[in-house]
This record gives structure tokens, sequence and C-alpha cells, in this order.
């Protein structure tokens, strides 16, 4: 077999893994509870997803609410628990999250702010002609299970009320809120222990706590047992189980957007291929472009870090991805120097797609790459699709993390092993920031999914290189990937 069919062969089998990977994750996204009843409404500006059960009559209500760069989308495998078993739920948007275009004030405000949303939400689940509002009770995650225990703790007529991920307990008192549940993932930093046991601490018969083991921060939303926990403590607090059927599994969402996005991030090779037709070699793993890029990339993070809040990416009004754009721009910025210093990069004009071939492919390979990372990340996991000022925010972050990713690639000639070095000496280096207080403390939590997505962004550099793409469609097609995410994620903040 010549090399031109085994090319196409090649092409045509991971085009059918493709399909096969996006057809079940399609099959595990509609499955997720479709007999409930939905809806989206707005409530004196705040966005609300309805979640109602099947059958008749008065149901108990509850309320979920969501953590920091966290959405109603992402608390949506709760809001399927607790329906299927019965109870009517609202999940909300707080103030600079999701759809909700109102930023989260600065500071001390922001706690006034959670407490608006939650009464907003709360008073609207009451009004409902299918909610018993004698029975109400609160399920919150991370900054969500902050507010929501406060609230709770202001407002002794919320009959039950489960914290999830608590961060911080100083406000906790033993008495208040009554039935108060907290769940705590077994990986999670030791300061959510800590903050449990606080809240524990000579605290009377309505309080109970329960480490989750083997998952996280993230993860706990989707274990099994919180979700039997919550319905349990629920169900005993407002007085009985509130009825239904079996929930479905937490983690078919998930898993359906999971496997939806594997399908379209392996989608790019035949993609590429098709659209630019150009077959290059794969790139090779060298110790010199490692070593060179590992060294260059410190260098230019050593200089970026203070740079970092000073640039004008910093000030764009979106919580942690100010900072991060801000250091992207800095660090680019520096290794293009250095590259253009050395006069590093390959000849592009050498075995690749011609100008007129490029220009139109283009914009093909942009939208496919905004497909691949929004589609999957709003219908399985929280709310992807820019709105207010998130369209220009997520243009200032593309830009930055574009300049990054060119500057990587210009440093490592084009090398893919090269440029996943120099995303690790980046990611590396924010973390260390945020340990140290130079940089968001939230970005040790957002460490991993920002590793995951750099190192997506480099394999598809790979492929796209091999398949004839200039650098500067390379820079752009993947830094897209990262960005959307933080652009659309991240709280809008003033």
């Amino acid at each position: 077999m010549d090399v031109v069919a085994r090319v196409r062969s090649a092409t045509g089998i991971v085009a059918l893994v493709a399909l096969v990977l996006a057809g079940a994750g399609c099959w595990l996204l509609a499955g997720a509870a479709p007999e409930l009843g939905r809806r989206h409404v707005v409530v004196g500006g705040l966005p609300v997803d309805e979640v109602h059960p099947a059958g008749g009559g008065r149901h108990p209500g509850v309320v979920v609410a969501h953590g920091f760069a966290g959405s109603a989308k992402l608390m949506a495998p709760f809001g399927d628990t607790l329906a299927a078993r019965g109870y009517v739920v609202v999940l909300l948007d707080f103030s600079g999250h999701g759809t909700n275009t109102r930023p989260l004030p600065d500071g001390d405000r922001s706690a006034d702010a959670l407490a608006r949303d939650l009464d907003v939400a709360t008073a609207h689940l009451r009004g409902l002609p299918d909610v018993d509002p004698t029975r109400i009770a609160l399920v919150g995650h991370s900054m969500g299970a902050g507010a929501v225990t406060r609230y709770a703790a202001g407002h002794p007529d919320i009959g039950a009320t489960v914290a999830i991920s608590l961060p911080d307990a100083s406000e906790v008192a033993p008495e208040r809120p009554r039935r108060l549940l907290l769940l705590v993932g077994g990986l999670e930093f030791a300061g959510f222990r800590t903050a449990v046991a606080h809240a524990v601490d000579g605290a009377g018969p309505g309080r109970a706590s329960l480490t989750v083991p083997g998952v996280e921060h993230i993860t706990i939303l989707y274990a099994p047992r919180a979700h039997r926990e919550t319905v349990t403590w629920l169900d005993d607090s407002l007085g009985g189980p509130a009825g239904g059927g079996s929930p479905p599994a937490p983690t078919r969402r998930a898993a359906g957007a999971g496997l939806l996005l594997t399908a379209l991030l392996i989608g790019i090779y035949p993609v590429a291929r098709l659209a630019l037709g150009v077959h290059r070699p794969w790139p090779t793993l060298t110790v010199p472009v490692i070593g060179r890029c590992a060294a260059v990339a410190a260098g230019a993070a050593v200089v970026a870090l203070p740079l970092a809040a000073l640039a004008p990416a910093a000030r764009v009004p979106l919580a942690v991805g100010g900072f991060v754009a801000g250091f992207a721009a800095a660090s680019g910025a520096a290794l293009l120097g250095y590259a253009r210093v050395r006069r590093a990069g390959p000849d592009e004009g050498s075995g690749g797609a011609g100008a007129g071939r490029v220009a139109v492919v283009a914009p093909v390979l942009v939208a496919y790459a905004a497909l691949t990372i929004a589609v999957p990340l709003h219908t399985g996991l929280t709310s992807a699709v820019p709105v207010g000022p998130r369209w220009w925010l997520l243009a200032c972050v593309w830009a930055a993390l574009a300049l990054l990713a060119f500057g990587a690639d210009r440093v490592a000639d084009g090398n893919a092993f090269g440029v996943l070095v120099v995303s690790a000496v980046a990611v590396f280096a924010l973390t260390v920031a945020a340990a140290v207080g130079l940089a968001p403390g939230f970005l040790l939590l957002i460490v991993p999914l920002l590793a995951i997505l750099l190192l997506c962004q480099a394999a598809w550099g790979a492929v796209l290189h091999r398949s004839g793409a200039p650098a500067w469609l390379v820079a752009l097609v993947g830094s897209l990937l990262v960005a959307w995410p933080l652009a659309t994620a991240l709280p809008l903040v003033g």
C-alpha cells in the first residue's frame, strides 16, 4: 500500500471512530431524565432553570446553587436526581455566572449579591403551583455552599440545607442553620475538610458531615454517593420520601459530554487532512528541542508573572481570566522576542498548503474549534454560550492565548513536543504563583482542566502542522480550545 492510500485509510478509520463516539455521546445526553419537565425563565433579572417531576399534586422544592465559575447547567445532575425523586427544583445562575450578565460585585459586596439572588430564586420556587411552600430546601456547591448556608441561617423557614465542598465555616453557628448536611470530597484540599470539621464541632443532632471518597472539588458533583446522601437528607428533613422513580446516573451528562468532546477532538485529523491536503511527517521527540523550550519558557514565565497584573488584559472584567490572559500575552511576547533574536521557525513556504487554500480553510477550522469546545460543554457540563460582554472578553482572552501559542510554536520550530513543554512550564508557573499568592488562588482548582486543554491544543498543533497549516493558523485554532471555557465559565465582575 502506498503512502497516499495509507493516509486515506487512516483518515477514514479516525472519522469512523469519531462518528461512533459522537453517536454514543448524543445518546447519553438525550437520555438524561427525558421525562422531567424543564423550563428556563428570567425572574427579576435572575436566570433560573426549573425542573418539574412527573405527576400531579404539590411537591417539596429545592433551590440548587452552583460554585465560583459554575452555572445552573453544571448543577443539572442534581436537578435530574432530585426531580426524579419527586422534588421541584430551581437551579439559578448567580450574578456574573452562566447566562446572568449582571456582574458579581467585588469584595464583601459579593455575599450580598448572592443572598439577593437566592432570595429571588427561593421566592420564585415557593410561588410555583406544584410546590408546597412549607417544604423548601437548599443545596449548594463551593461558593454556593457558603451562600446557601448563610441564607438558611437567616431564614429558619428553610427546612434543610446541603452544603457540598463548603470553603469556609467561619460564619456557621452551632445552632444555625438547622438540618445542615456537609459533604466534602476525599481528594479535596485540606482547607475544605477543615471547614467541615469546624462546622460540625459542637453542633447539635441536626447537623451531619460525610467525606465522599475518591473525588475532588468538581467530581464530587457527579459522585453517586453524594447524590444518594443528599436525597436521603432531604427526605428525612422534609417529612419522608418525595416519591418519584429511580433517578438517572449522575455521571450520564458528563459521560455524554466527554464522549462528544473526544469525538470532535479526534475529528480534527480527518477535517484537517481533507481541508489542507498536505502530508508532512509527525514531530520527533528530541532532547535539544525539549531542553531549549523548557529553558526559554521558564525565562518567559519569570518575566511574565510580575507583568501579568499590569497587562491591559488583566483589567478586563473577568475574574481570574484577566490575570491568565495578561500572563499569556506577556509570555507570548517574551517567547516571540527570543524567537526573533534567534531567527527561529521552519520555512512556512516549504511543504505547506497554499496561501489561497489557507485563506478559505482558516474560517472553517476556527468554526470547527468553536464547535468542538462549546457544544459538549454547553450540552453536558456548563454554560458555554457567550452572553453580553463575554463575546468581547472571549476575543481578548483568545488573542492573548493565541500569542502564547504562536510564541511557543516559534521557539519550538513547529515541534508539538516543544510546544507541550512550553505549555507545561506555563501551567507550573501559574500554579506556583497561585500557591504563593502572586496569582488568584482559584487557579489551583482549575489547573487540571487548564493542563488538559493545553495538552489538547498541542495535539491539535501536531495534526495541523502535519496537514500543512501555517504557524499563525495553528495558534489561532488551538488556542480557541483553551480560551472559550475560560471566557464563558469564569465570572463577570465589577
